[in-house]
């Protein structure tokens, strides 16, 4: 099976590309992911033809699906998916934040965000986050052009997680994917930075810390990572992380391929989605 990861920006450039992990699953009791490159896409053009490369394969895009069911009733935006995908990213960014800045205004210090039910559990920022990271804009630069594209969504089809029909040979699938949850089953110390004289030692020696449990398969997936001495290195001394965080994004869409329902939880709001290899904190699918 051929299995992607996206390292999501979006503002791609030549200094700051979306990254694409490119790699193969084999089965087994003990499956393997070997990468075979990484692509770098220093546009949304580029961003947009690559989506329309012909399938099958399986990816793991590092960027939020949906926005947190309470947000989008108290606002009175579409409750169903892809319909309130659709309006979000017509919306001007403008008017988004402004919402999301009187719903955080309107709430007591220390509670200021919504949530998605997948949030927490996975350690991931708000879904709502305009800044610091912009996950928000993530979402709205990304999610409207993967539903242009033709992508299947498992986390937000009725029922959710249904694979594509016998004979549907070309699917392409898109899964949400969050690299620092794994990351973090490894090292729990920081581990990148975009900022140059943040790019430190003690960073990098904890991204080797990182690859060796995922070669290892210490790191709490099933599939464990096949990769070349020279990828090794160059994930290693990429001191903003983006190439390790495809390679882990590929990784958690390797290890929903080989559950019952991409391992989704049975009461998945398909409006907020899930994230890939997160453990739901009720019962499993």
């Amino acid at each position: 099976m051929r299995v992607l990861g996206i390292d999501f920006t979006s503002a791609p450039r030549p200094a700051k590309p979306i990254t694409v992990a490119v790699g193969c699953l084999s089965g087994g009791p003990r499956p393997v992911y070997s990468l075979e490159t990484i692509r770098e896409l220093t546009t949304l053009a580029d961003f947009e033809a690559f989506l329309r490369e012909p399938g099958p394969w399986l990816g793991g895009f590092d960027l939020p699906f949906g926005q947190p069911r309470t947000l989008i009733a108290h606002e009175g935006w579409p409750e169903a998916w892809p319909a309130f995908a659709k309006f979000y990213c017509r919306e001007p960014r403008e008017a988004i934040r402004e919402r999301f800045r009187a719903w955080c205004n309107a709430r007591p210090v220390g509670d200021k965000f919504a949530w998605r039910k997948a949030d927490k559990p996975a350690g991931s920022s708000p879904a709502m986050r305009w800044t610091n990271p912009p996950v928000a804009w993530m979402m709205h630069a990304g999610i409207g052009r993967m539903l242009e594209a033709g992508l299947v969504f498992p986390a937000h089809q009725h029922p959710p997680g249904r694979r594509p029909r016998p004979g549907v040979g070309s699917a392409r699938i898109a899964l949400e994917a969050y690299p620092g949850f794994t990351a973090r089953q490894v090292c729990r110390g920081s581990y990148k930075s975009d900022v140059p004289a943040q790019q430190t030692p003690a960073r990098a020696a904890n991204r080797r810390l990182i690859i060796r449990g995922l070669v290892a398969g210490t790191a709490g997936l099933a599939p464990r990572l096949d990769i070349s001495e020279g990828w090794r290195r160059r994930l290693a001394a990429d001191g903003g992380g983006d190439l390790l965080d495809a390679v882990i994004c590929s990784l958690q869409a390797a290890e929903a391929a080989g559950r019952r329902n991409y391992g989704l939880p049975p009461n998945l709001d398909p409006l907020e989605g899930w994230i890939a290899s997160v453990p739901s904190p009720g019962p499993r699918g």
